[in-house]
């Protein structure tokens, strides 16, 4: 009888020891994720970085003999005349009044906004 009642009291013991160890994890953000991807907006240029976003997320609707919403995002000419009329940066950013772009698909990221709003700001260059 005395050691039904030690152990399982000692079962006890062991289980509420765990949870109270177990509720003691913490993770820190900086050890997990030590070098946070880093956004470069030094030297934004079309070839290197304007043209690569453009042609993965856009340019399997957006060209060709029938375009997406008759926009077509095949080349630089095509490109700053979207850029030029806001709609290029209105749809990337989801803007209100402009039709959300990637269609069905999430927004870019935030990297790759930030490197076409720099592009246009800086007078749509073709570099």
């Amino acid at each position: 009888m005395i050691y039904q009642i030690f152990n399982r009291s000692f079962v006890l013991i062991g289980v509420v020891t765990m949870l109270f160890l177990s509720s003691c994890y913490y993770d820190n953000v900086e050890d997990l994720y030590p070098n946070p991807p880093t956004c470069d907006t030094t030297n934004v240029t079309f070839s290197g970085d304007i043209f690569p976003v453009i042609n993965t997320n856009c340019t399997a609707c957006h060209s060709g003999s029938a375009p997406g919403g008759n926009v077509s995002l095949s080349n630089y000419d095509e490109i700053v005349a979207s850029a030029v009329n806001g709609g290029l940066l209105g749809t990337i950013r989801h803007n209100a009044n402009w039709s959300p772009m990637p269609k069905n698909g999430a927004k870019l990221d935030d990297c790759s906004i930030k490197k076409l709003e720099i592009w246009v700001a800086s007078g749509t260059p073709n570099n």
